[in-house]
């Protein structure tokens, strides 16, 4: 089936579908991992976009119940070059395609990729709609005007909310994979009990706490500072999520509260709520960073990671930090914000993803790091 997708500035290209049908609009972001696919599309950070992935062939292992960072299918859209019909691994259940097809997700594949993502580079992040009935260019970009007017502007909707979990549940049993993985050192964390506040979890999040013999507890975003406390947590992890300021701002009390009280770390939009309850700017990238190939130096080690990240704002180096608050990791593409810590305050926080899955493992430490704060 024929499809056509538009930009707000009124760049179109023509592909086809190979998952779903109908009409989507959303905001279109690309992801530069060459693995990974099933992850990216069910991290809730990208909740209600459109994913072109830059990578050429797509779809070559297919997906299977394992690697779901959680259980819904995020992106409104899928964009790729080549989609593979035929997945060839020993791991899958089923193809792209189908995955998609049954989350009711449209997939287009013969598009342009490499001059659509030099576009979004250059003209910076923008809306699109895809469609496989309307065929007048003229008449769908009315329609993304409207939709960007009235009700999906990503920046003043509270995605969060909808995502989040509706109530408290708990974990103490690892149940991630066995292959593929090295487990991490052998330590006796059973007396240590993390409470993580659910902006969009990933299921590596939990995984990785577990993984190393501490019980977890998880929170919905709207839950009070008396909620947690009645707890008793050893610590406090915020996670990643959809970014959303007007999320952010509603988290702010509680967060303020939190600080001082018990160890507290932040990862990527968990790291800005933190940023933005201490009066630091946040603002948005012109490229956003999303990929599994994005080098962060650690600055007091001048050691270089490379990174897993899936944002699109960033806490600015120009805000002024609070008293004894110091920049822990910097992004050696564009010299932003990774990483920050406040020993006295209690917290530290980064921006890219540390969890082991998928691509490079070199950020995992931090949770090591986190446990040694507990």
């Amino acid at each position: 089936m024929e499809a056509l997708l538009i930009l707000e500035d009124g760049f179109t290209l023509e592909g086809k579908t190979f998952a779903g049908q109908g009409e989507v609009c959303g905001e279109v972001i690309f992801n530069t991992a060459m693995s990974g696919y099933q992850e990216i599309i069910t991290d809730p950070s990208c909740h209600g976009q459109i994913v072109i992935f830059t990578y050429p062939h797509i779809g070559n292992y297919g997906c299977n119940p394992i690697d779901n960072e959680s259980s819904l299918l995020h992106p409104k859209g899928v964009i790729v070059k080549n989609y593979c019909r035929r997945p060839d691994n020993a791991l899958s259940r089923e193809s792209l395609g189908s995955f998609l097809e049954r989350h009711n997700i449209i997939g287009i594949e013969e598009i342009d990729t490499r001059t659509l993502t030099l576009h979004l580079r250059e003209q910076g992040a923008m809306k699109g709609i895809i469609s496989t009935s309307a065929k007048d260019p003229a008449a769908l970009k009315e329609k993304l005007a409207l939709f960007s007017k009235q009700e999906s502007n990503q920046e003043n909707e509270d995605l969060i909310k909808k995502i989040t979990t509706p109530q408290i549940y708990y974990r103490e049993t690892s149940t991630a994979k066995p292959i593929f993985e090295i487990p991490p050192p052998k330590t006796d964390n059973s007396n240590k009990h993390v409470v993580v506040i659910d902006l969009g979890v990933r299921h590596s999040t939990l995984q990785a706490l577990l993984k190393r013999g501490c019980r977890v507890t998880v929170v919905p975003s709207t839950s009070s500072i008396e909620d947690i406390k009645a707890i008793e947590p050893s610590g406090v992890l915020i996670s990643s999520g959809p970014e959303s300021p007007t999320a952010i701002d509603s988290l702010i009390p509680t967060v303020s509260k939190l600080l001082e009280w018990r160890p507290l770390m932040g990862i990527s939009l968990g790291q800005q709520v933190i940023g933005k309850t201490l009066g630091m700017e946040i603002f948005k990238l012109l490229n956003a960073h999303r990929g599994a190939n994005h080098p962060v130096k650690e600055i007091n080690s001048e050691k270089v990671f490379v990174t897993i990240q899936n944002h699109g704002y960033s806490i600015s180096y120009n805000s002024p930090f609070p008293d004894k608050t110091y920049a822990t990791h910097l992004n050696l593409n564009d010299h932003t914000l990774e990483g920050m810590e406040n020993r006295d305050l209690g917290f530290f926080s980064i921006q890219f993803q540390p969890e082991e899955r998928p691509g490079p493992h070199e950020g995992k430490n931090l949770f090591d790091k986190f446990m040694e704060w507990l």
